[in-house]
């Protein structure tokens, strides 16, 4: 096999981890707009090496001179049909657009249709604007459990639900495994739009959505909140510690005026990419089922 079939080889598999992992767009801080490039061609603004550039001049020092080559005046580049597109600008709200009258229309919310027209009409997330769909919540609208993961992935983008994807499918099975069903759990993330190209959310991201969260949590009133991953439990639980370090360990959490005993564990994305990490996440889960029972 030569080098060349072996790169090739290792490219493949690389592509297809990223494919597996959800990256289906490759997006910058800033949008390029390629029609405001006109007729230059691609790399034109690019210095030549260096060492190209001395043989260059080398040959031309020792070229005869009847053989010069005459000076051609430069073209100017053929305008565009039409002017260029803006940059598309996404303008964002800060987080403290939920303040004054979302903070009392969220007050006054007593039902989870309610929670979502709201938050349906917000446009303090920057993440709103990139997104497809708004991914709420899916299973019971009041719960014993409630979990809440980090963001929506495609899949939930495309089908407007948290947790539909591979690592959804791979949630349910664990709840199964301990007795759970959809139907018995209410599940949410503590975004609600997908981060392009499934990056982590930011924490002024994540603070943007909180109150919203808090107001959920209210109404769901679950007695006990399962974390799953480290962005979600640095969120709620307002610490620095990795995944490992937090995880398999009661809390109690406070939020939007609600108690819950409350617990993090990995995500089950992570569980995909580290199968041997389930050993954990199953010892979390039998912590859980424990105290489901002792709290009835």
């Amino acid at each position: 096999m030569t080098a060349d079939n072996t790169r090739a080889q290792i490219a493949g598999r690389l592509l297809a981890w990223y494919e597996a992992m959800g990256v289906d767009a490759a997006v910058e801080d800033l949008a390029i707009d390629w029609l405001a490039r006109g007729a230059r061609a691609p790399g034109a603004g690019f210095a030549q090496p260096a060492g190209k550039t001395e043989r260059a001049q080398g040959v031309a020092a020792h070229e005869p001179a009847q053989r010069a080559r005459p000076t051609v005046a430069p073209v100017a580049p053929t305008p565009l049909a039409q002017p260029p597109r803006a940059a598309r600008q996404f303008v964002g709200t800060a987080p403290a657009a939920a303040d004054g009258e979302d903070h009392q229309a969220l007050a006054a919310t007593r039902a989870l249709p309610d929670l979502e027209a709201i938050l349906r009409r917000f446009e303090g997330c920057g993440l709103k604007a990139t997104a497809k769909n708004l991914c709420f919540y899916r299973g019971a609208e009041r719960a014993r459990l409630m979990i809440v993961g980090e963001a929506p992935g495609r899949e939930e983008d495309l089908e407007g639900k948290p947790f539909v994807g591979r690592a959804g499918i791979l949630l349910d099975k664990m709840l199964a495994a301990i007795g759970l069903s959809e139907a018995d759990v209410h599940i949410t993330n503590i975004v609600y739009w997908r981060p392009p190209g499934n990056r982590t959310p930011t924490p002024q991201e994540a603070i943007a959505c909180r109150p919203f969260l808090e107001r959920q949590v209210a109404l769901v009133a679950p007695d006990i909140v399962l974390v799953l991953g480290g962005a979600a439990s640095k969120h709620l639980f307002d610490v620095a510690d990795g995944i490992m370090r937090v995880r398999g360990k009661w809390r109690q959490l406070t939020i939007g005026g609600h108690k819950a005993r409350a617990m993090a564990t990995l995500h089950p994305a992570y569980l995909l990419r580290t199968p041997a990490a389930k050993g954990m996440a199953w010892r979390d889960l039998l912590a859980v089922k424990e105290a489901l029972k002792t709290t009835q």
